[in-house]
């Protein structure tokens, strides 16, 4: 019996540490559809939940056509933060882009998705 007790015990706290520090509101957006030509942008927000000011440590797409904005500055304890994402819609067609985003101590990197379809000029 004190052998059970004493994984529990173990189990509890090592979940306690392995908490995130930070939650997102969202991961993904979908624009829906979009005019060629014309940049969009989404701003993802997250909230601080750990201890101690939460650092985005870098914030990249995978291409060319999108930037990610990010604040450089620590996020305090229990404040918000936001990371805007545009797209610049300059090719015709459905996109699905993804963010990856890299948090100062986190294990993980966290990937914000968009998506939509850019409608062809006429």
């Amino acid at each position: 019996m004190k052998k059970i007790l004493f994984i529990a015990c173990l189990f509890c706290t090592a979940n306690l540490f392995a908490q995130n520090t930070f939650q997102f509101t969202s991961v993904k957006h979908n624009f829906g559809k979009i005019k060629q030509g014309t940049p969009v942008s989404f701003t993802f927000s997250f909230k601080n939940i750990s201890n101690k000011p939460l650092i985005v440590e870098v914030a990249t797409a995978e291409c060319g056509c999108t930037t990610p904005d990010y604040p450089k500055e620590p996020i305090a304890k229990g404040k918000d933060g936001k990371i805007k994402v545009t797209f610049n819609a300059e090719t015709s067609g459905t996109f699905s882009k993804k963010v990856t985003v890299k948090f100062a101590d986190a294990d993980n990197p966290v990937t914000l998705t968009i998506e939509g379809e850019v409608l062809e000029k006429k």
